[in-house]
């Protein structure tokens, strides 16, 4: 025994049931099968931004490892023997190297940022133009 609630039986798959509707000039099972599409453009499109962020999160991992090994070098060359203009040069070389691998570091971070959302954005900007053209067919189909 199944329950109905509204226009819906529950003992059917929802794709079952709008399919069975009939709405004049409308083709339902075209209108279904581009919600699909569009679902799953969007789908691809989230799991190519979730990548872009896996892949920024590992990077940042590594460049947090990366400073820890460089604080430890820092660390070595302040208690190391030498006079302070010795260690003040290192320690300004270090510093200098640091900077600019924060600078290189944190502009690879923002390519993968933008090549990951370029990406989604160009899958949702295909299937976009894809909804245009199935629009304009169905349209097309509909003339008297």
């Amino acid at each position: 025994m199944t329950k109905k609630y509204g226009l819906f039986d529950t003992g059917l798959n929802l794709t079952e049931q709008l399919g069975s509707f009939s709405v004049p000039g409308i083709d339902m099972a075209s209108l279904i099968s581009a919600q699909g599409k569009n679902i799953d453009a969007l789908t691809k499109a989230n799991k190519l931004v979730l990548e872009g962020l896996q892949a920024v999160f590992k990077r940042q991992v590594e460049i947090m490892f990366q400073s820890m090994e460089e604080g430890a070098e820092a660390l070595k060359e302040q208690i190391a023997p030498g006079t302070p203009q010795d260690k003040a040069i290192r320690s300004t070389e270090m510093a200098q190297g640091i900077l600019e691998r924060t600078v290189t570091d944190s502009r690879e971070l923002a390519e993968i940022i933008a090549r990951s959302n370029s990406e989604a954005c160009e899958l949702l900007n295909r299937r976009f133009i894809q909804s245009l053209e199935e629009i304009k067919e169905g349209l097309s189909k509909t003339k008297p």
